[in-house]
């Protein structure tokens, strides 16, 4: 069946059956492939993306229950946001503090922990080390790397409070002439 998503800010056309789950069409049809393919069950977060900026996990998310308007935004979608808002191309804030922290060993469950993070820190800019690991709790890393995770979401906390308390730049006046 025809459906029509609004993924990353731009609607997407895709041919499946309404009983597909959304992480199928975003990595086999649409070919965004940040969002992984874990447990099938909707348990261990790896494949989590935004809907509305709400985390949900598009394994068990069927295109039947996608809401008409909903927004849903991936791991692709931070750095396109990023691209619109600063004419750069460049990553997010967030994603640059796991690279910054080597938040990711194998790598496999920090999309979801991103997409956790995001939604998390858009409702919470100042959090505590309690508040992170509960909103992280049930995104699952095999890997250990769980302290560098941490710190990541409180560089991106701090980053983002910065980058918001700093005065805008004023644009040069030009010369007059005499």
């Amino acid at each position: 069946m025809k459906t029509t998503l609004n993924i990353n800010g731009e609607l997407k056309n895709c041919d499946a059956d309404l009983t597909t789950p959304l992480l199928y069409i975003l990595r086999n049809d649409l070919e965004l492939n940040g969002a992984k393919f874990g447990c099938g069950a909707g348990q261990c977060g790896a494949c989590t993306v935004l809907m509305n900026n709400q985390p949900i996990r598009s394994c068990v998310t069927l295109l039947k229950n996608i809401p008409a308007q909903a927004k849903i935004t991936t791991i692709e979608g931070l750095s396109q946001r990023a691209q619109k808002s600063m004419e750069v191309d460049s990553l997010s804030i967030l994603q640059n503090a796991f690279i910054e922290e080597q938040a990711a060993q194998c790598g496999y469950c920090i999309n979801g922990m991103i997409m956790t993070a995001k939604s998390f820190l858009d409702k919470n800019p100042d959090p505590t080390d309690s508040q992170i690991r509960g909103a992280l709790d049930a995104n699952l890393c095999r890997c250990g790397t769980h302290s560098r995770i941490l710190k990541a979401v409180k560089r991106a906390a701090l980053q983002i409070k910065q980058s918001k308390s700093k005065p805008l730049a004023q644009p040069k006046k030009a010369k007059e002439s005499v």
